[in-house]
This record gives C-alpha cells, sequence and structure tokens, in this order.
C-alpha cells in the first residue's frame, strides 16, 4: 500500500466527500478517486459505500482506517528521527473550549510561537464532547477541555488545572445579600446558560434535576461574552469559570453567590490519543503547558 494512498483514504474518510477531501490536498477529484480505487483493488474490498450524494466508510474502510492512522503516524515518526529534523515543525492542530481559547490558550500560544516559529498551529473550538471525539478519530492531535475529570481508554489525559466555578448574578440580584445560596434557592429562578452539551450547563443540570429546581425560563448562548452581558443586564444566572469573570468580579459588575450546594467540580485538561505519536512539535506544547500551569 502506498502512504499517499492511505492519506487520500484517511482525507476521505474524514470529510465524507470526495470533493472536499480533493480541495483539502490539492488533488483533482478524479486523481481521489482512482487512488481509492486503485486501494480498495489491491485489498478487494470495498472502502467506501456511495449512497447518491453522501459517503460512507464500510466495516472494513472502518477497520483500514484505524491502520491508516498508525501507519502515517509511524511514517512521519521515522522520516522526523531519520532525518534528524528534532527541531518543531510542521502542522499542529489543537482543540479547546471556547473559554480556554479566550482565557487561557492565548498566553500559551504566544509562549508556543516565540519559541517555535516553525509549527504551523490550527485551533478548533468546539463543544468538549465534541472535540473528544476528534481528537478519537485522529482530526486534532491534542485537545483542551473543561470538565469534571475524564478518563478515556484510547485517550491519554492529564489535569492542566482545577477551574473555580461561580454562580454570578447583576449587583441588584435579590441572591446577592443571602449569606447562604442552597439548590432550593434557586427554584424559579431565571438562568442565562451555555448551551446543550457544554460540560458545566450538563452540572448545573444535575443540580436541577437532583434537588427538584425548576427555572423560570433559560437563555441559551454559545457566546461566554453574551453570557456575561445578558447577566450583567439582570436577565438571570449564570455559571462560568472565574477565570472568565475576573475583568467583571473587580469592576463589580458581576458578583459570586455565596454558594453552599454541591461543589461544582470541573478541570481543564489535555487529551490526545493514546496510539498517537507523539511529535517533537506535539511534545513541546504539552511542556509549554506544564510551564505554564
Amino acid at each position: 500500500m502506498e502512504l499517499k494512498h492511505l492519506q487520500t483514504f484517511r482525507t476521505v474518510a474524514q470529510e465524507l466527500s470526495f470533493t472536499r477531501a480533493a480541495e483539502k490536498l490539492m488533488y483533482a477529484q478524479s486523481s481521489v478517486t482512482q487512488q481509492i480505487q486503485a486501494l480498495e483493488d489491491e485489498l478487494g474490498t470495498p472502502l467506501f459505500e456511495r449512497l447518491g450524494r453522501r459517503v460512507l466508510l464500510t466495516e472494513r474502510g472502518h477497520l483500514l482506517l484505524t491502520y491508516a492512522d498508525k501507519l502515517l503516524a509511524m511514517a512521519t515518526e521515522a522520516r522526523t528521527m531519520v532525518s534528524g529534523e528534532a527541531t518543531p515543525s510542521g502542522t499542529l492542530t489543537i482543540g479547546a473550549a471556547e473559554s480556554l481559547c479566550l482565557y487561557r490558550l492565548i498566553d500559551m500560544l504566544q509562549e508556543y510561537r516565540h519559541h517555535y516559529p516553525n509549527v504551523q498551529l490550527v485551533i478548533r473550538s468546539a463543544l468538549c464532547a465534541e472535540m473528544r471525539r476528534s481528537v478519537q478519530r485522529g482530526e486534532i492531535d491534542i485537545v483542551l477541555t473543561i470538565e469534571p475529570p475524564t478518563r478515556t481508554e484510547s485517550l491519554v489525559t492529564e489535569t492542566l488545572f482545577e477551574e473555580t466555578m461561580l454562580l454570578l448574578v447583576s449587583p441588584d440580584h435579590p441572591l446577592v445579600d443571602k449569606e447562604r445560596v442552597e439548590p432550593a434557592d434557586l427554584h424559579g429562578e431565571a438562568f442565562v446558560m451555555t448551551e446543550l452539551g457544554c460540560s458545566y450547563r450538563a452540572y448545573l443540570d444535575h443540580v436541577f434535576e437532583d434537588n427538584g429546581v425548576l427555572p423560570s425560563g433559560r437563555l441559551e448562548f454559545f457566546s461566554i461574552e453574551l453570557i456575561k452581558k445578558c447577566t450583567r443586564s439582570g436577565l438571570g444566572i449564570t455559571l462560568l469559570p472565574e477565570m472568565c469573570v475576573r475583568d467583571e468580579l473587580a469592576a463589580g459588575t458581576l458578583v459570586p453567590l455565596r454558594w453552599s450546594g454541591p461543589p461544582f467540580a470541573m478541570h481543564t485538561q489535555v487529551s490526545w490519543h493514546r496510539d498517537r505519536w507523539v511529535s517533537p512539535a506535539m511534545r513541546a506544547f504539552l511542556q509549554v503547558l506544564t510551564e505554564l500551569g
């Protein structure tokens, strides 16, 4: 099997589109089709099902994808080690939760780019669960998430920070002066929340469910800045990491409630695939995370 064909196969498997794979690889679409056909002929089995405009991996295609990831990683490792190119270079794809992109990752990226200017950085942001799936599929090299302590068999995961989570309100909210805010005090209150699928939104929903709390309304946003603006305007209570609201806390435009309910145990974690070769670029980034942590 030619490595070029395996790279093309993996790209089609990731994009589930011959057209998008050709654009990503900068090939003619006919070239992509020919390479996949050559691979299918060599292996004696179809790797994709073509259902109208849809492209799906066959069972054998899924099996080959596992080996393709390993073979391509080994080829990259061999090329780097044999050629003596130990200096970090190439492309490093990093996934990070939006709050981490806004309030932690910039400093890390500045430090990394200062020391390793030959590495091309690609940053992607999505919900934590989706990014974990992406790193498992080999689409992302390293992922940074804010979640309860999480372990997955296929991933190496290390904890970087324990995040302080705060229930926040505008300064004139009735609960500001309450000495102890318990789950029952949240019943009937309006909330400004991150979207479904966010790890700390899920944790807050568990608190509601476990304590019979029914909010009077929910505003849902993906944007941290919109959530803060709505909360400052008195539209409800929100739950955010302390790192996201330090300026607002200092200015007094957002006030933390004196929460006495169950702790919101959230950690910033870094994860990568257990079977992925840790390239010099990856190793250097992990070192920067450790130093700044």
